[in-house]
């Protein structure tokens, strides 16, 4: 599992320089993209990294204050160039204001620094196939990925209510004769950093839509059902913690697919790009 100590050293590199993380520095140690490093940290840790490193911060910051640092001098420290950006972080965090967490007795919390540990717990099966497939191009409407993974979780879900408020659902759907088949939710965050809801095609790129080449790999497919993106993320968040440690394989760099199957997105497939486990 060198995946997951490159995980862990990227960790102790963002709590080594936790006053000015370098969030590209962090995904060179884990050998990803910023993108896959935020995206696998999520799903592994249950929260994005930027709350995380939100809590650590604030962690270090309320010893600070009772320290005796002043609350300017902490909040510069910690990244936040205005106090008023900083009062409202550490609140969320402690549930009062840093004038108070100065006070004796002043009830405080503490996120400790994470370490993943996988537990392989083999409670429930999991269906799956390996799967080598070519480039494909796929045709479709998208939104920017953000460097941030909670703004990410705002824009594709209004991407999708575009989607389907302004008929570019059905109008995709008339052009899929390609494979996979279904309606395809991809993310792409690698060369263009873009979420995309198409359908494999190869029709004319016709106006408001755009195409991309999902390059070649080699894939873990896993079938799931479910009625919202929650179903999906459950899938993704099994497929890393539970199969992923065992299977011989790892994370590739690349593209993750979503294949709706049914015309209400509640069969749906979760395509993994793949390679063999080092040693």
């Amino acid at each position: 599992m060198e995946w997951i100590d490159r995980l862990n050293r990227a960790v102790e590199y963002l709590e080594g320089h936790l006053e000015c993380p370098d969030l590209g520095e962090a995904a060179k140690i884990a050998c990803c993209s910023p993108y896959h490093f935020q995206r696998m940290f999520s799903l592994l840790a249950g929260a994005p990294l930027s709350e995380y490193i939100r809590r650590r911060k604030m962690s270090r910051a309320a010893v600070d204050l009772q320290d005796g640092e002043k609350i300017v001098d902490t909040a510069l420290k910690y990244g936040y160039s205005s106090p008023t950006a900083f009062n409202r972080a550490f609140q969320a965090v402690h549930g009062l204001p840093p004038s108070a967490a100065k006070a004796p007795g002043a009830a405080l919390k503490s996120y400790p620094p994470l370490h993943f540990a996988i537990t392989v717990q083999g409670v429930e099966e999991m269906e799956y196939r390996i799967e080598k497939k070519g480039p494909f191009r796929i045709l479709g409407v998208s939104a920017p990925l953000q460097k941030d993974m909670e703004e990410n979780f705002k824009c594709v879900p209004q991407l999708w209510g575009r989607a389907a408020a302004d008929g570019a659902i059905p109008r995709l759907a008339a052009l899929m004769d390609g494979e996979p088949k279904g309606l395809l939710g991809v993310c792409d965050g690698l060369d263009s950093s873009r979420y995309y809801i198409a359908v494999a095609s190869s029709a004319p790129v016709g106006e408001g839509l755009e195409e991309y080449t999902v390059p070649a790999f080699t894939w873990a497919v896993f079938p799931g059902k479910g009625e919202n993106a929650a179903a999906v993320q459950a899938l993704e968040r099994r497929v890393v913690t539970e199969w992923l440690p065992t299977s011989g394989y790892e994370y590739a760099e690349g593209p993750d697919v979503e294949v709706y199957l049914d015309s209400d997105c509640t069969q749906f497939e979760v395509w993994i790009p793949v390679v063999k486990a080092k040693g």
